[in-house]
């Protein structure tokens, strides 16, 4: 097996692989976690989102994104809130299936939320912050999503040291060792 060596500035190392660096990163987590646990819960508590009849919401969200991909016939040059692609997406893939989808985003925010504030799998809890804000970025929503979406974004990067002040500082090891292959350890 050959080894690589690939060079990194001090400021790249020190942002993603010093843990003098984890005070800042837990500021974001915490920051990111607070905002995608109180979105999911208010959603959780909501019976248009989440339980047997949810997706009412959900229903509604989609419509409206829907309708962004709609030209003002005032308009010389075309330029929707929603591209076509994503509209067919969210006709044919989330709307058949709302109830699901509603209540997969409102879990899924709670866990994100949660994941970020414990740092627990929090590269993976802010990939999926970042996804879910991706895709309420596509359907035209602005809100906080785009401040969400850039804060998720250096906290995958980081996700050596984001979850070091976190339960990351327990659970890599344990996990490295219980899944490494025999003889690395």
């Amino acid at each position: 097996m050959k080894n690589y060596t690939v060079e990194q500035s001090a400021f790249a190392h020190f942002f993603t692989a010093n843990t003098a660096s984890a005070p800042l990163w837990l500021i974001v987590r915490l920051y990111l976690g607070y905002a995608w646990l109180m979105a999911g819960w208010d959603k959780v508590m909501n019976p248009v989102w989440f339980g047997t009849s949810a997706g009412a919401a959900l229903q509604g969200f989609i419509n409206g994104a829907i309708g962004k991909t709609v030209c003002a016939t005032t308009v010389s040059a075309c330029h929707p809130d929603v591209q076509m692609w994503y509209a067919s997406f969210l006709q044919s893939a989330v709307l058949p299936h709302v109830t699901a989808w509603s209540n997969a985003v409102a879990v899924g925010e709670v866990l994100v939320g949660l994941g970020l504030i414990v740092g627990l799998f929090t590269g993976i809890a802010a990939f999926f912050g970042f996804f879910m804000n991706l895709n309420f970025l596509l359907a035209g929503t602005v809100s906080v999503n785009p401040i969400l979406l850039v804060l998720a974004l250096p906290l995958m990067l980081a996700h050596r040291v984001a979850g070091y002040w976190g339960l990351d500082r327990y659970a890599r090891p344990f996990l490295r060792r219980k899944f490494s292959p025999r003889g690395k350890f």
